[in-house]
Protein backbone atom coordinates (compact mmCIF):
# COMPACT_ATOMS: atom_id res chain seq x y z
CA UNK A 1 0.00 0.00 0.00
CA UNK A 2 1.07 3.94 -0.91
CA UNK A 3 2.22 6.25 1.93
CA UNK A 4 2.64 8.97 -0.82
CA UNK A 5 -0.02 12.24 -0.37
CA UNK A 6 -2.45 11.53 -2.65
CA UNK A 7 -3.15 14.57 -5.47
CA UNK A 8 -6.13 16.51 -6.07
CA UNK A 9 -6.88 14.32 -9.08
CA UNK A 10 -8.55 12.15 -6.70
CA UNK A 11 -11.51 13.72 -5.73
CA UNK A 12 -13.14 13.68 -9.38
CA UNK A 13 -13.32 17.60 -9.12
CA UNK A 14 -14.03 19.13 -13.19
CA UNK A 15 -11.27 19.70 -15.22
CA UNK A 16 -11.73 23.64 -14.47
CA UNK A 17 -11.43 23.17 -10.75
CA UNK A 18 -8.12 20.82 -11.36
CA UNK A 19 -6.26 23.01 -13.83
CA UNK A 20 -7.21 26.32 -11.45
CA UNK A 21 -5.70 24.83 -8.61
CA UNK A 22 -2.19 23.28 -10.38
CA UNK A 23 -2.17 27.34 -11.72
CA UNK A 24 -1.85 27.90 -8.05
CA UNK A 25 1.07 25.35 -7.71
CA UNK A 26 -1.25 22.95 -5.35
CA UNK A 27 -0.17 19.50 -5.64
CA UNK A 28 -0.65 17.79 -2.41
CA UNK A 29 -3.84 18.24 -0.50
CA UNK A 30 -3.38 19.53 3.27
CA UNK A 31 -5.07 16.99 5.91
CA UNK A 32 -7.46 19.20 6.34
CA UNK A 33 -8.13 19.06 2.76
CA UNK A 34 -7.91 15.72 2.39
CA UNK A 35 -10.62 14.48 4.62
CA UNK A 36 -12.83 17.69 4.16
CA UNK A 37 -13.65 17.94 0.39
CA UNK A 38 -14.55 13.76 -0.10
CA UNK A 39 -17.45 15.00 2.54
CA UNK A 40 -18.51 17.59 1.42
CA UNK A 41 -18.73 16.29 -2.09
CA UNK A 42 -20.81 14.01 -0.94
CA UNK A 43 -23.16 16.05 0.13
CA UNK A 44 -22.60 15.88 4.48
CA UNK A 45 -22.39 18.11 6.81
CA UNK A 46 -19.29 18.74 7.68
CA UNK A 47 -17.83 20.22 10.89
CA UNK A 48 -14.11 21.05 10.40
CA UNK A 49 -11.37 21.39 13.34
CA UNK A 50 -8.37 23.07 11.54
CA UNK A 51 -5.91 25.42 13.04
CA UNK A 52 -5.25 28.90 10.62
CA UNK A 53 -2.82 28.87 7.96
CA UNK A 54 -3.98 24.97 7.17
CA UNK A 55 -5.59 25.26 4.12
CA UNK A 56 -9.17 25.38 5.36
CA UNK A 57 -10.66 27.50 3.04
CA UNK A 58 -10.16 25.82 -0.39
CA UNK A 59 -11.73 22.74 1.80
CA UNK A 60 -14.70 23.79 1.29
CA UNK A 61 -14.34 26.54 -1.29
CA UNK A 62 -13.73 23.59 -3.87
CA UNK A 63 -16.32 21.61 -2.89
CA UNK A 64 -18.53 24.32 -3.05
CA UNK A 65 -17.55 25.97 -6.43
CA UNK A 66 -18.48 21.89 -7.41
CA UNK A 67 -21.86 21.86 -6.42
CA UNK A 68 -22.59 25.32 -7.83
CA UNK A 69 -20.66 24.14 -11.14
CA UNK A 70 -22.13 27.50 -13.44
CA UNK A 71 -23.73 30.47 -13.71
CA UNK A 72 -27.58 30.05 -13.25
CA UNK A 73 -30.04 32.54 -12.68
CA UNK A 74 -29.79 36.13 -10.73
CA UNK A 75 -29.66 34.87 -7.03
CA UNK A 76 -27.10 33.19 -5.24
CA UNK A 77 -26.76 29.92 -4.53
CA UNK A 78 -24.52 29.58 -2.08
CA UNK A 79 -23.38 32.28 1.12
CA UNK A 80 -19.84 32.15 3.06
CA UNK A 81 -20.26 34.21 6.31
CA UNK A 82 -17.33 35.47 8.21
CA UNK A 83 -16.44 37.35 11.05
CA UNK A 84 -14.28 40.41 9.62
CA UNK A 85 -14.19 42.17 6.08
CA UNK A 86 -10.49 41.04 6.31
CA UNK A 87 -11.16 37.61 6.24
CA UNK A 88 -14.20 38.13 3.16
CA UNK A 89 -11.45 39.85 1.41
CA UNK A 90 -9.55 36.42 2.07
CA UNK A 91 -12.03 34.05 0.91
CA UNK A 92 -13.02 36.24 -2.00
CA UNK A 93 -9.23 35.69 -3.16
CA UNK A 94 -9.59 31.89 -2.54
CA UNK A 95 -13.03 31.68 -4.47
CA UNK A 96 -11.94 34.18 -7.47
CA UNK A 97 -8.21 31.47 -8.08
CA UNK A 98 -10.11 28.29 -7.94
CA UNK A 99 -13.07 29.44 -10.16
CA UNK A 100 -10.91 31.27 -12.59
CA UNK A 101 -11.47 28.85 -15.50
CA UNK A 102 -15.44 28.89 -14.35
CA UNK A 103 -18.13 31.91 -15.38
CA UNK A 104 -19.42 31.84 -11.44
CA UNK A 105 -20.11 34.97 -10.38
CA UNK A 106 -19.43 35.80 -6.95
CA UNK A 107 -20.07 39.30 -4.71
CA UNK A 108 -18.01 39.75 -1.40
CA UNK A 109 -20.02 42.11 1.14
CA UNK A 110 -18.46 43.99 4.07
CA UNK A 111 -18.57 47.12 6.33
CA UNK A 112 -16.66 49.94 5.93
CA UNK A 113 -18.12 51.23 2.93
CA UNK A 114 -21.17 52.05 1.61
CA UNK A 115 -23.16 49.07 0.28
CA UNK A 116 -24.06 50.90 -2.88
CA UNK A 117 -21.64 49.28 -5.22
CA UNK A 118 -22.05 46.02 -3.31
CA UNK A 119 -25.95 45.93 -4.15
CA UNK A 120 -25.39 46.90 -7.95
CA UNK A 121 -22.86 43.68 -8.14
CA UNK A 122 -25.90 41.84 -6.64
CA UNK A 123 -28.07 42.78 -9.45
CA UNK A 124 -25.70 41.67 -12.01
CA UNK A 125 -26.34 38.39 -10.67
CA UNK A 126 -24.62 36.16 -8.50
CA UNK A 127 -23.86 32.65 -7.96
CA UNK A 128 -22.28 32.77 -4.58
CA UNK A 129 -22.15 35.22 -1.69
CA UNK A 130 -18.95 35.91 0.83
CA UNK A 131 -20.16 38.49 3.58
CA UNK A 132 -19.86 39.16 7.18
CA UNK A 133 -23.71 38.78 9.01
CA UNK A 134 -24.21 42.20 9.59
CA UNK A 135 -23.67 43.16 6.09
CA UNK A 136 -25.72 39.86 4.44
CA UNK A 137 -28.49 41.29 7.21
CA UNK A 138 -28.20 45.21 6.25
CA UNK A 139 -28.49 44.13 2.69
CA UNK A 140 -31.39 41.48 2.78
CA UNK A 141 -33.27 43.51 4.99
CA UNK A 142 -33.34 46.27 2.29
CA UNK A 143 -34.97 43.62 -0.29
CA UNK A 144 -31.50 42.98 -2.33
CA UNK A 145 -31.11 39.55 -1.55
CA UNK A 146 -33.13 36.54 -2.42
CA UNK A 147 -32.06 33.51 -0.05
CA UNK A 148 -34.69 30.84 -1.43
CA UNK A 149 -32.22 29.35 -3.98
CA UNK A 150 -29.93 29.11 -1.54
CA UNK A 151 -28.89 25.35 -0.95
CA UNK A 152 -25.08 25.94 0.65
CA UNK A 153 -24.13 27.65 3.75
CA UNK A 154 -20.46 28.17 5.48
CA UNK A 155 -19.51 29.42 8.51
CA UNK A 156 -15.63 30.14 9.06
CA UNK A 157 -14.12 30.87 12.02
CA UNK A 158 -17.49 30.28 13.74
CA UNK A 159 -15.57 30.64 17.09
CA UNK A 160 -14.37 34.13 16.48
CA UNK A 161 -17.90 34.72 15.53
CA UNK A 162 -18.99 33.77 19.08
CA UNK A 163 -16.91 36.02 20.73
CA UNK A 164 -17.25 39.12 18.37
CA UNK A 165 -21.12 38.39 19.58
CA UNK A 166 -22.34 37.35 16.11
CA UNK A 167 -24.44 34.60 17.18
CA UNK A 168 -27.98 36.57 16.85
CA UNK A 169 -27.12 37.78 13.64
CA UNK A 170 -26.54 34.54 12.29
CA UNK A 171 -29.44 33.30 14.00
CA UNK A 172 -31.76 35.57 12.02
CA UNK A 173 -30.37 34.50 8.51
CA UNK A 174 -30.69 30.59 9.21
CA UNK A 175 -34.54 31.91 9.73
CA UNK A 176 -34.71 33.32 6.58
CA UNK A 177 -32.98 31.03 4.52
CA UNK A 178 -33.86 27.41 3.38
CA UNK A 179 -33.95 24.76 5.63
CA UNK A 180 -33.30 21.98 3.11
CA UNK A 181 -28.98 22.80 2.51
CA UNK A 182 -25.75 22.02 3.03
CA UNK A 183 -24.00 23.03 6.13
CA UNK A 184 -20.40 23.70 6.55
CA UNK A 185 -18.69 25.02 9.65
CA UNK A 186 -15.17 25.43 10.75
CA UNK A 187 -13.31 26.70 13.51
CA UNK A 188 -9.64 26.64 14.42
CA UNK A 189 -11.38 25.83 17.98
CA UNK A 190 -13.55 23.50 19.34
CA UNK A 191 -15.22 23.74 22.75
CA UNK A 192 -18.72 23.54 24.54
CA UNK A 193 -19.70 26.47 22.89
CA UNK A 194 -19.10 25.43 19.43
CA UNK A 195 -20.25 22.22 20.40
CA UNK A 196 -23.74 23.01 20.86
CA UNK A 197 -23.91 25.33 18.09
CA UNK A 198 -23.08 22.68 16.20
CA UNK A 199 -25.98 20.37 17.27
CA UNK A 200 -28.05 23.48 16.27
CA UNK A 201 -26.70 24.56 13.01
CA UNK A 202 -25.98 20.97 11.61
CA UNK A 203 -27.89 17.35 10.76
CA UNK A 204 -25.83 14.27 11.16
CA UNK A 205 -22.66 16.17 10.70
CA UNK A 206 -19.43 14.36 9.63
CA UNK A 207 -16.69 15.63 12.22
CA UNK A 208 -13.15 16.07 10.62
CA UNK A 209 -10.38 17.24 13.16
CA UNK A 210 -6.69 17.34 11.84
CA UNK A 211 -5.32 18.32 14.94
CA UNK A 212 -6.37 18.87 18.59
CA UNK A 213 -8.08 21.87 18.92
CA UNK A 214 -6.03 24.69 19.84
CA UNK A 215 -3.22 23.78 18.97
CA UNK A 216 -0.41 25.82 17.10
CA UNK A 217 1.57 24.43 13.70
CA UNK A 218 4.78 22.36 14.19
CA UNK A 219 6.23 24.65 11.36
CA UNK A 220 5.79 27.65 14.36
CA UNK A 221 8.96 28.06 17.03
CA UNK A 222 7.61 29.63 19.72
CA UNK A 223 9.46 31.77 22.45
CA UNK A 224 8.54 34.48 25.11
CA UNK A 225 9.99 37.09 27.21
CA UNK A 226 9.33 37.92 30.54
CA UNK A 227 9.27 42.08 30.47
CA UNK A 228 9.30 43.85 33.58
CA UNK A 229 7.57 46.78 31.93
CA UNK A 230 6.12 49.07 28.55
CA UNK A 231 9.09 50.67 28.07
CA UNK A 232 11.30 47.18 28.02
CA UNK A 233 8.62 45.87 25.90
CA UNK A 234 9.41 48.87 23.24
CA UNK A 235 12.93 48.38 23.89
CA UNK A 236 13.47 44.55 23.05
CA UNK A 237 11.00 45.19 19.95
CA UNK A 238 13.83 47.77 18.55
CA UNK A 239 16.25 45.67 19.31
CA UNK A 240 14.35 42.89 17.79
CA UNK A 241 13.84 44.32 14.58
CA UNK A 242 16.90 45.29 13.67
CA UNK A 243 18.12 41.87 12.91
CA UNK A 244 18.66 41.14 9.25
CA UNK A 245 16.25 37.47 9.85
CA UNK A 246 13.25 39.56 10.84
CA UNK A 247 12.55 39.66 6.73
CA UNK A 248 8.47 40.29 7.30
CA UNK A 249 6.63 40.73 10.58
CA UNK A 250 3.57 41.18 12.13
CA UNK A 251 3.15 43.08 15.66
CA UNK A 252 0.01 42.43 17.44
CA UNK A 253 -1.07 44.47 19.96
CA UNK A 254 -4.64 44.76 22.47
CA UNK A 255 -5.47 48.32 21.59
CA UNK A 256 -5.86 50.51 19.02
CA UNK A 257 -4.56 52.91 21.41
CA UNK A 258 -1.16 50.19 21.54
CA UNK A 259 -0.97 49.97 18.19
CA UNK A 260 -0.64 53.43 17.03
CA UNK A 261 1.71 53.99 20.19
CA UNK A 262 3.92 51.48 18.61
CA UNK A 263 4.03 52.79 15.39
CA UNK A 264 4.85 56.15 16.35
CA UNK A 265 7.59 54.09 17.88
CA UNK A 266 9.05 52.17 15.11
CA UNK A 267 8.44 54.89 12.38
CA UNK A 268 11.82 56.53 11.00
CA UNK A 269 14.08 54.48 13.00
CA UNK A 270 15.19 52.67 9.98
CA UNK A 271 14.02 49.44 10.16
CA UNK A 272 12.04 49.24 6.89
CA UNK A 273 8.42 50.33 5.92
CA UNK A 274 6.40 50.11 8.67
CA UNK A 275 2.46 50.39 8.31
CA UNK A 276 -0.47 49.94 11.14
CA UNK A 277 -4.29 48.99 10.37
CA UNK A 278 -7.02 48.69 13.13
CA UNK A 279 -10.43 49.56 13.23
CA UNK A 280 -10.61 53.20 13.29
CA UNK A 281 -8.38 53.25 9.38
CA UNK A 282 -10.45 53.61 6.90
CA UNK A 283 -11.14 50.70 4.20
CA UNK A 284 -9.13 51.51 1.44
CA UNK A 285 -6.04 52.35 3.92
CA UNK A 286 -6.13 48.84 5.46
CA UNK A 287 -6.60 47.11 2.06
CA UNK A 288 -3.38 48.94 0.61
CA UNK A 289 -1.74 48.12 3.60
CA UNK A 290 -2.38 44.48 3.51
CA UNK A 291 -2.07 44.29 0.08
CA UNK A 292 1.76 46.05 0.45
CA UNK A 293 2.90 44.07 3.01
CA UNK A 294 1.95 40.57 0.81
CA UNK A 295 3.92 42.23 -2.32
CA UNK A 296 6.90 42.47 0.04
CA UNK A 297 7.00 46.38 0.43
CA UNK A 298 6.03 46.91 3.66
CA UNK A 299 8.52 45.21 6.19
CA UNK A 300 6.80 45.72 9.36
CA UNK A 301 2.97 45.74 9.74
CA UNK A 302 1.52 46.82 13.29
CA UNK A 303 -2.17 45.38 13.85
CA UNK A 304 -4.65 44.96 16.44
CA UNK A 305 -6.85 41.46 16.68
CA UNK A 306 -8.71 42.66 13.43
CA UNK A 307 -5.84 41.29 11.27
CA UNK A 308 -5.47 38.36 13.51
CA UNK A 309 -7.34 36.45 10.69
CA UNK A 310 -8.12 36.92 7.28
CA UNK A 311 -4.48 38.04 6.50
CA UNK A 312 -3.08 35.38 4.01
CA UNK A 313 0.53 35.99 3.83
CA UNK A 314 3.29 33.05 3.23
CA UNK A 315 6.48 34.64 3.67
CA UNK A 316 5.89 36.26 7.14
CA UNK A 317 8.64 35.24 9.00
CA UNK A 318 7.99 36.73 12.48
CA UNK A 319 4.46 37.36 14.60
CA UNK A 320 5.54 39.62 17.67
CA UNK A 321 2.56 38.92 20.33
CA UNK A 322 3.40 43.22 21.79
CA UNK A 323 0.49 42.26 23.88
CA UNK A 324 -0.93 38.81 25.20
CA UNK A 325 -3.92 38.73 23.99
CA UNK A 326 -7.13 38.51 26.02
CA UNK A 327 -9.22 36.03 24.17
CA UNK A 328 -6.93 33.50 24.85
CA UNK A 329 -8.05 31.38 21.07
CA UNK A 330 -6.96 34.17 19.79
CA UNK A 331 -3.38 33.78 20.13
CA UNK A 332 -3.30 30.49 17.74
CA UNK A 333 -5.01 32.97 15.48
CA UNK A 334 -2.64 35.79 15.68
CA UNK A 335 0.68 33.34 15.29
CA UNK A 336 -0.78 31.12 12.44
CA UNK A 337 0.11 34.15 10.43
CA UNK A 338 3.57 32.85 10.22
CA UNK A 339 4.67 29.18 9.31
CA UNK A 340 2.20 28.85 6.95
CA UNK A 341 1.92 26.48 3.55
CA UNK A 342 4.97 24.43 5.66
CA UNK A 343 7.34 27.16 6.11
CA UNK A 344 9.01 27.79 8.80
CA UNK A 345 8.04 30.81 11.23
CA UNK A 346 8.74 32.53 14.73
CA UNK A 347 6.47 33.29 17.43
CA UNK A 348 7.57 35.56 20.19
CA UNK A 349 5.47 37.04 22.88
CA UNK A 350 6.36 40.00 25.71
CA UNK A 351 4.94 39.14 28.76
CA UNK A 352 4.76 41.58 31.36
CA UNK A 353 3.53 40.98 35.44
CA UNK A 354 0.10 40.82 34.92
CA UNK A 355 -0.11 39.13 31.48
CA UNK A 356 2.13 35.69 33.41
CA UNK A 357 -1.68 34.83 34.21
CA UNK A 358 -3.13 35.22 30.79
CA UNK A 359 -0.47 33.47 28.97
CA UNK A 360 -0.75 30.44 31.70
CA UNK A 361 -4.34 30.14 30.50
CA UNK A 362 -2.75 30.56 26.57
CA UNK A 363 -0.56 27.62 27.67
CA UNK A 364 -3.08 25.08 28.88
CA UNK A 365 -4.99 25.91 26.01
CA UNK A 366 -2.76 24.78 23.51
CA UNK A 367 -0.87 22.26 25.89
CA UNK A 368 2.46 23.14 25.87
CA UNK A 369 4.46 25.26 27.90
CA UNK A 370 6.66 28.06 25.71
CA UNK A 371 10.29 28.43 26.17
CA UNK A 372 10.88 31.52 27.83
CA UNK A 373 14.13 33.43 26.55
CA UNK A 374 16.53 35.55 27.94
CA UNK A 375 16.16 39.31 27.50
CA UNK A 376 19.35 40.44 25.40
CA UNK A 377 21.69 42.94 27.11
CA UNK A 378 21.85 45.22 24.35
CA UNK A 379 18.12 45.62 25.24
CA UNK A 380 18.18 48.23 27.57
CA UNK A 381 15.70 46.88 30.83
CA UNK A 382 14.45 49.78 32.00
CA UNK A 383 13.28 50.80 36.21
CA UNK A 384 9.38 50.08 36.41
CA UNK A 385 7.68 53.35 37.42
CA UNK A 386 6.24 53.15 40.80
CA UNK A 387 2.24 53.55 39.23
CA UNK A 388 3.35 50.96 36.46
CA UNK A 389 4.29 48.54 38.91
CA UNK A 390 1.40 49.15 41.03
CA UNK A 391 -1.49 49.07 38.00
CA UNK A 392 0.13 45.30 37.51
CA UNK A 393 -0.35 44.28 41.18
CA UNK A 394 -4.05 45.21 40.90
CA UNK A 395 -4.69 44.07 37.62
CA UNK A 396 -3.38 40.17 39.02
CA UNK A 397 -5.37 40.70 42.00
CA UNK A 398 -8.45 41.77 39.88
CA UNK A 399 -7.43 37.87 37.68
CA UNK A 400 -7.17 36.05 41.04
CA UNK A 401 -10.09 37.28 42.68
CA UNK A 402 -12.05 36.66 39.55
CA UNK A 403 -10.61 33.21 40.18
CA UNK A 404 -11.24 32.63 43.57
CA UNK A 405 -13.45 35.58 45.15
CA UNK A 406 -11.48 34.63 48.68
CA UNK A 407 -8.60 35.43 47.03
CA UNK A 408 -7.03 38.25 49.03
CA UNK A 409 -3.86 40.02 47.46
CA UNK A 410 -2.15 42.90 48.21
CA UNK A 411 -4.94 45.60 47.56
CA UNK A 412 -7.13 43.64 50.05
CA UNK A 413 -5.24 43.24 52.74
CA UNK A 414 -6.52 45.57 55.77
CA UNK A 415 -4.01 47.97 56.50
CA UNK A 416 -3.22 48.32 60.27
CA UNK A 417 -1.81 51.96 61.10
CA UNK A 418 1.59 51.93 62.62
CA UNK A 419 1.44 53.14 66.18
CA UNK A 420 3.15 56.95 66.82
CA UNK A 421 6.10 57.45 69.06
CA UNK A 422 5.35 60.28 71.17
CA UNK A 423 7.10 62.14 73.27
CA UNK A 424 6.46 62.93 77.24
CA UNK A 425 5.40 66.30 76.63
CA UNK A 426 2.90 65.34 73.69
CA UNK A 427 1.60 62.61 75.85
CA UNK A 428 1.03 64.96 78.82
CA UNK A 429 -1.31 67.54 75.55
CA UNK A 430 -3.42 64.28 74.63
CA UNK A 431 -3.97 63.52 78.25
CA UNK A 432 -5.00 66.92 78.88
CA UNK A 433 -7.30 67.04 75.93
CA UNK A 434 -8.75 63.81 76.65
CA UNK A 435 -9.59 64.97 79.99
CA UNK A 436 -11.33 67.96 78.36
CA UNK A 437 -13.17 66.54 76.13
CA UNK A 438 -14.17 63.81 79.03
CA UNK A 439 -15.54 67.14 81.38
CA UNK A 440 -17.37 68.35 78.17
CA UNK A 441 -19.27 65.63 77.53
CA UNK A 442 -20.11 65.12 80.91
CA UNK A 443 -21.20 68.69 81.28
CA UNK A 444 -23.22 68.53 78.46
CA UNK A 445 -24.72 65.08 79.77
CA UNK A 446 -25.89 67.08 83.25
CA UNK A 447 -27.63 69.56 81.59
CA UNK A 448 -29.66 67.14 79.63
CA UNK A 449 -30.59 65.26 82.61
CA UNK A 450 -31.82 68.69 84.50
CA UNK A 451 -33.75 69.45 80.98
CA UNK A 452 -35.53 66.43 81.64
Amino acid sequence: MSNESPTFEAFKLNRQLLNAVADAGYVHPTPIQEKAIPLALAGHDVLGIAQTGTGKTAAYVLPLLMKVKYAQGDHARAVILAPTRELVMQIEEVVLQMAANTDLRMVSLYGGLGPKTQIENLEKGVDIIVSTPGRFLDIYRKGKILTKEIKTMVLDEADKMMDMGFMPQIRSILEVIPVKRQNLLFSATFGERIDRFAAEFLEFPERVEVTPSATTAETIAQVKYLVPNIKTKLNLLSHLLQAETVSRAIIFTRSRKNAEEVFAFLNHRGYGEIRVIHANKGQNTRINSIEDFKGGEVRVLVATDVASRGLDVTMVSHVINFDVPLIYEDYVHRIGRTGRAEKEGIAISFVNPAETYHFEKIEEIIRMKVEVAEIPKAADVTNTPFEEKQAYARELDRLMQRDNPDYKGAFHEKKVKPKKNIGKGEKARAKKTGNKRNRNQMKTKNQKNKGK
